[in-house]
């Protein structure tokens, strides 16, 4: 992470206490996958012109096919044709793109009107085949040498959804408080533009104090599904979650975080802890970036969170004072410590392009300025969710599936006549009702065991869990008063390493004076949030902003789980700083340390 960052940080108003957190291992895992992997992969920019005729050449692996035409195939190519679209769909989770009218080679040849209108028939046959939709997302005419017009096509293949295995993105809303963070998700998931006084967000709320204030002090779930058609899945037309659910082919979850500086420790628990995998960050038109928006643009960006941005509340503006607000954000994302490159976004084809850019560069970050009240360009947000790909593959979700079972506490519930109930993040293996695992560690470094009852995600009962997916598991009459946020289920096999000292080379990203042995921070590492002492910084006395060090950690309450790599990060008061676990001193070994 560039040091420089800090600006962000430093820009920030540092009130409250409140610490920023970790990345867990699971959005370290997306966010090194993405880097290496998704260029190759996944959605590639189609803007052909006269100067470029060409895509980059077709890749054996991800959810991308080129096909020059698809007219009248025989019966044997039929189904070899099949195969392959069942192969591209695994490898997009259930989602693929089809190029028609270009090569192999990604030379833009395009098709008469006869040839594509035969080839989108034979592509709509096959999706029958394969149990999957087809949308159009564009056509273009093409340069190239003939005198009848030639177009290609961009189409979306999408599997109708069968055993609840719908396609689930994470996307954490980010913004400084009275951005309108709240009223666009209630726009978003119940259909029904705000009358400009928040009535749209009064579902999402939690709490009275929340109705009371306006203010958002907790972090809530809401969400948003596509059909296998591209269609919009929200309250307006289903009535409850598991409607949704049952009709969605693809799922967009959103982490509604408080944008009070009051809040800021429970928005990064919800950074760091429920693994995003993108960010929204959400502008008022009128007021700019102003409060926490930086800091929120900080924290997203040193926890390698991909992130877009929102422009709300256009409709209280005039055009000047929104074109002021993009320009600022324009600003501050190309400056060296961002190297962001913003992409406005304007019209239906910019959001597709914006949308498959997204998933390719990490650099690129767009930007949609819309109305909640007058829903102006809420539908570009649509289309950009709607074709938005996931980060990891089906591969490297496989490779996940088959380690041993480790589920991450975040929430802690009783439900009446269920019992205890957890809610969290699967970050490997598979879970199932009945499965005997044991959860830990205690104050004293144990583990318990105990039996997954029932399992519900998003809202709806589900009989598997599957890695790097969100649910909550019913625990029966498992006693509560023996479980605690940060705790980890893991499956008897595992042998967890319980600390209470961690080395972890850290970046002191923004420190008033000196940062040295004897502070305190609280400390995020993925679920886990606690109070830590500095109890050395090794071969340096003390650091001053934008230095690096090796630093030895030891928590004040109880032992944690952790794992070399996972990442770190810390705040109190205005001091904050991010890293990564190097080394970890087990339970005994610590223990020892503390006798002597």
């Amino acid at each position: 992470m560039d040091a420089r960052v800090s600006d962000l940080f430093a820009s920030g108003n540092g009130h409250g206490s409140g610490s920023p957190g970790v990345a867990s291992n699971v959005a370290s895992k997306k966010a090194s996958a993405k880097n290496k992997k998704s260029k190759a992969r996944f959605s590639r920019t189609f803007k052909p012109s006269n100067n470029t005729p060409y895509l980059p050449p077709e890749a054996e692996e991800g959810n991308i096919e080129y096909k020059l035409k698809l007219v009248n195939p025989t019966q044997y190519r039929f189904e070899h044709l099949a195969t392959q679209m069942k192969w591209r769909l695994q490898e997009g989770r259930g989602e693929a793109v089809y190029q028609i009218g270009v090569e192999d080679n990604g030379m833009l040849v395009g098709l008469s009107e006869e040839d594509m209108r035969a080839s989108l028939k034979t592509l709509h046959r096959l999706a029958e085949k394969v149990g999957a939709d087809i949308t159009v997302l564009r056509e273009r005419e093409v340069d190239y040498d003939s005198d009848i017009p030639r177009k290609i096509a961009e189409v979306l293949i999408r599997k109708v959804p069968d055993d609840q295995q719908f396609l689930d993105l994470r996307v954490a809303v980010l913004g400084n408080v009275d951005s309108g963070k709240s009223t666009l998700l209630g726009v978003l998931t119940q259909g029904e533009l705000d009358n400009g006084r928040g009535r749209a967000r009064l579902n999402l709320f939690r709490h009275l104090h929340e109705i009371q204030t306006g203010r958002t002090s907790s972090i809530s779930f809401e969400i948003l599904g596509f059909n296998s058609k591209g269609e919009v899945v929200n309250y307006s037309e289903s009535r409850t979650a598991e409607e949704i659910c049952e009709s969605a082919s693809k799922m967009i979850t959103f982490i509604d975080l408080a944008g009070h500086h009051k809040y800021l420790k429970t928005t990064i628990f919800g950074l760091t802890s429920y693994c995003p995998d993108f960010a929204m960050l959400v502008v008022s038109a009128n007021t700019g970036i102003a409060g926490t928006t930086r800091e929120h643009l900080g924290l997203a960006m040193a926890l390698k969170v991909p992130i877009f941005i929102v422009i709300s509340k256009v409709d209280l503006c005039t055009r000047a004072t929104v074109e002021r607000t993009v320009r600022q954000l324009e600003r501050v994302l190309k400056q060296p410590g961002c190297n962001k490159v913003p992409m406005v976004v304007a019209s239906t084809d910019d959001a597709v392009t914006a949308a498959q850019q997204f998933a390719q560069s990490p650099n690129i970050t767009p930007i949609f300025t819309l109305s909640s009240v007058s829903g102006e360009s809420l539908d570009l947000l649509k289309v950009f969710f709607n074709i938005i790909p996931p980060l990891s593959n089906s591969k490297e979700q496989e490779e996940l599936m088959q380690q041993l079972t480790e589920f991450q506490v975040d929430e802690i519930y009783t439900v009446p006549e269920v019992g205890t109930v957890v809610g969290g993040t699967l970050y490997s293996g598979i879970c199932r009702e009945g499965d005997h695992l044991v959860v830990g560690p205690t104050d004293s470094g144990q583990f318990h065991k105990l039996t997954i009852g029932s399992i519900q995600r998003n809202r709806s009962a589900c009989r598997v869990l599957r890695a790097g997916q969100a649910a909550t598991l019913a625990l029966g009459n498992f006693d509560r008063s023996l479980l605690r946020k940060g705790m980890v289920m893991v499956s008897p096999e595992m042998d967890p390493t319980i600390c209470w000292m961690f080395e972890a080379e850290i970046v002191l990203l923004f420190h008033a004076k000196t940062f040295h042995k004897g502070f305190q921070v609280t400390v995020h590492i993925g679920n886990v949030r606690q109070t830590a002492t500095v109890e050395a910084v090794y071969g340096k006395e003390e650091l001053r902003t934008g230095e690096k060090a090796v630093v030895l950690f030891k928590f004040i309450k109880h032992p944690e789980y952790l794992k070399v790599g996972a990442k770190v990060l810390f705040r109190e008061g205005v001091t904050k700083g991010i890293g990564h676990v190097t080394k970890l001193l087990p339970i005994a070994q610590a223990l020892r340390g503390m006798q002597s």
